[in-house]
């Protein structure tokens, strides 16, 4: 299993781009993600809201840690497909994205994000996507009792 602060030093040295963004790992358990990203002037666009590319950011990385922590660090486990719905208008403020694994197998892995906006109760916008895991020894998949293996 990867520890939270391994996962955001990875965020910072093998994704920039959102590491640029602030995204801090609030939480990685097994199967589970949470991170969060401040809020920043330049994630909002015409009409006040946070922009769809910074919300799908988030969402992709906080389902990449949920993976993570299963399988360790595989570098090339990748997005195979995201999907993500918007909600609700997301305020002007810090988003928490929460990750879950719903299913593990020896070459996919399928979860769910859903997104928050700070003071907000109610998600702004909930994804769902697959990942790509690579075959390689160093990095066995741990498929726990009764996980189903796709």
């Amino acid at each position: 299993m990867i520890e939270p602060a391994d996962f955001e030093a990875i965020l910072h040295r093998e994704l920039p781009l959102v590491g640029s963004f602030g995204v801090r790992v609030a939480a990685l358990g097994d199967g589970t993600a949470v991170l969060t990203m401040p809020y920043s002037d330049t994630f909002v666009r015409p009409g006040g809201t946070v922009m769809g590319p910074a919300l799908f950011s988030i969402a992709d990385v906080a389902l990449y840690g949920a993976v993570m922590s299963r399988i360790g660090h595989v570098e090339l486990a990748v997005t195979t497909s995201m999907t993500i719905n918007f909600l609700r208008r997301p305020r002007p403020a810090a988003v928490r994205a929460e990750a879950r694994l719903l299913k593990l197998g020896q070459r996919l892995a399928y979860g769910e994000v859903t997104l928050f906006s700070e003071g907000l109760d109610d998600p702004v916008a909930h994804a769902t996507g697959t990942y790509s895991i690579p075959p390689d020894a160093a990095h066995p998949v741990r498929i726990a009792p009764g996980d189903p293996v796709l």
